[in-house]
């Protein structure tokens, strides 16, 4: 009997480690290189650099977005606020320039203003006065989007200089190997780097996990819950600001920019595997499912589908996702 087990043993091992190795591979990943392959066959365009580069270029603002978005998510909380943000920040960069490049940097600077100040006003209804975070950012989006509405006499007004533009839709040739590099890929990389420093590899990120996990037990421990997640909401909206500039950059002022961008950034993040009840999540894995989300968006429209199909492919994928984030929480 020996030998018998000698020689199973090492297969039944083998075929555990790989179920292990496979459940930890992000499906987010998987999903956006099975879209990617569809949108290759699809469209010669992005069978080149040039036209990977220009999906990483009109993806940046999502990917951003969900990245931020994912602080509040796995503090255990909800943003839902982000879109309207991003419509102010457009709509104050135009109103403030007036296509005058030299006020560029005080447009900026009054932007990061706004999302402080928002971020500020989420962090202490929902973290010190105790307002359910649904609730609390639902006002907030409202108030936001009154406020841009009010600014801009309910039309777009103004538009944006070239030096502000810029960061969405300049482009940096030649580069070697992919021949064009995307001012907003380099954000874009940036931006999820810090927030992927912040989160995984700092104190406040373990912290933000455990609050996520277990509020309760994390204040036993003496962690200081309200800051911790004051600051998420903070960081949730400075990533707006962020995608708003690169989204006004590349598509120009509109009052409806940033219409629903809270519930995509949501989705991605959750086909990203972040656990909407938080404690867990990555920002690769948001990251990718952002990308994922693009990617199927583009996949719909080079198929021709109209906004409506799109709308409603995006709940089936976004309850599907959830289905499987639970799935593999359960298994392990």
């Amino acid at each position: 009997m020996t030998p018998v087990l000698s020689a199973t043993q090492p297969n039944t091992h083998g075929r555990l480690s790989m179920l292990a190795f496979l459940r930890r591979i992000n499906p987010a990943l998987v999903m956006f290189l099975a879209l990617m392959v569809l949108i290759v066959i699809l469209s010669p365009l992005y069978r080149t650099p040039a036209g990977v580069m220009s999906l990483l270029q009109r993806a940046a603002p999502l990917v951003i977005l969900t990245c931020g978005q994912a602080f509040v998510l796995i503090s255990g909380g909800f943003d839902l606020a982000q879109g309207s943000l991003v419509t102010l920040v457009v709509i104050a960069c135009a109103m403030i320039t007036g296509g005058d490049p030299t006020l560029t940097p005080e447009a900026l600077a009054i932007a990061l203003g706004l999302g402080l100040v928002v971020g500020i006003v989420n962090g202490v209804v929902v973290s010190y006065l105790k307002v359910p975070s649904i609730i609390a950012t639902l006002g907030t989006l409202l108030s936001v989007k009154g406020a841009a509405m009010m600014w801009s006499g309910g039309a777009p007004q103004g538009y944006l200089p070239d030096n502000l533009r810029m960061f969405g839709r300049m482009v940096i040739r030649p580069v070697p190997v992919i021949g064009s590099l995307p001012i907003a890929v380099i954000a874009l990389v940036i931006a999820v780097a810090v927030l992927a420093f912040l989160l995984h590899a700092t104190q406040y990120g373990r912290l933000l996990v455990m609050i996520g996990d277990n509020p309760r037990a994390a204040e036993l421990a003496g962690v200081p819950v309200r800051k911790i997640r004051f600051a998420a909401f903070v960081v949730s909206s400075l990533s707006a600001v962020v995608a708003g500039v690169l989204l006004g950059g590349f598509s120009g002022v509109s009052v409806d920019v940033g219409t629903g961008l809270e519930l995509q950034g949501t989705s991605a993040a959750v086909i990203g595997g972040i656990v909407l009840l938080g404690g867990r999540g990555t920002i690769a894995g948001a990251a990718f499912g952002a990308l994922s989300l693009y990617a199927l968006f583009t996949l719909l429209n080079l198929l021709g589908f109209p906004e409506p199909m799109r709308v409603a492919v995006q709940g089936i994928i976004l309850i599907a996702a959830a289905a499987i984030t639970s799935r593999r929480q359960l298994m392990g």
